[in-house]
């Protein structure tokens, strides 16, 4: 059981190369009793792609969560400005 929500979701836009992307994460408790890290990214509009990672320990969802929101960050990645359309 998942202690407390995790979601993010984060954008990087660059007009002048033509870059519009997203990216989402979420920590979820399985229907087994497991933990599984739900990541979504690909162009704002589109479907996108996505990936699932299971676990047996929350603390170890966690720990990739803070990782990948970090490489996100470092990348350009920002939340979705107050007033921006996709």
């Amino acid at each position: 059981m998942i202690t407390q929500p995790y979601r993010l979701y984060i954008e990087r836009r660059d007009a002048s190369r033509n870059m519009a992307r997203f990216y989402s994460i979420e920590i979820e408790s399985t229907l087994f009793g497991g933990v599984c890290l739900t990541r979504r990214w690909g162009r704002i509009g589109a479907r996108g792609r996505s990936a699932a990672h299971q676990f047996s320990k929350e603390e170890e969802a966690i720990r990739l969560f803070l990782e990948l929101a970090r490489r996100k960050r470092n990348r350009g990645y920002r939340p979705r400005s107050v007033g921006s359309h996709g």
